[in-house]
């Protein structure tokens, strides 16, 4: 009887510990300070099936960001990204935008911003601004 019970308690507590450790796993992503470049682009008819303007506050993630991000599947049009919203810092401003979109020039933490976002954070002449720093919200 015992055994038998060490037993149970040993699998109910791994399976407990297994579930936290594959929680911590998914949330990480979403609370960690991203810090990578900004440039934009000319929105249209987006990875996430959403047709955008150039005046919607929206960016597109780096590829790998959108394609490893929890829950992706093969049809991108059903990201769990789509739509998350993004808290965007740079030179003591911060906007917030939507996830529609994937940039596949982008490096790593790398967002392509729509011209009304970018705009709000710098002069678009720069085209490029580096230590752009951004979370989800």
């Amino acid at each position: 009887m015992f055994f038998k019970l060490s037993q149970i308690t040993t699998f109910v507590a791994a399976t407990a510990m297994a579930g936290m450790t594959m929680s911590g796993v998914q949330a990480a992503p979403l609370v960690r300070r991203n810090t990578g470049d900004a440039t934009f682009y000319t929105p249209g008819l987006g990875a996430c099936g959403i047709n955008n303007t150039p005046a919607d506050m929206i960016a597109a993630v780096s590829a790998s960001v959108f394609d490893t991000f929890p829950g992706a599947g093969p049809n991108p049009n059903t990201n769990p990204i789509c739509g998350r919203r993004i808290n965007v810092s740079f030179g003591g401003k911060t906007i917030q935008v939507a996830v529609t979109d994937r940039c596949p020039g982008c490096a790593g933490q790398d967002l392509d911003l729509s011209p009304a976002a970018f705009n709000q954070l710098a002069d678009p002449s720069v085209g490029r601004i580096h230590g752009v720093q951004w979370n989800f919200v």
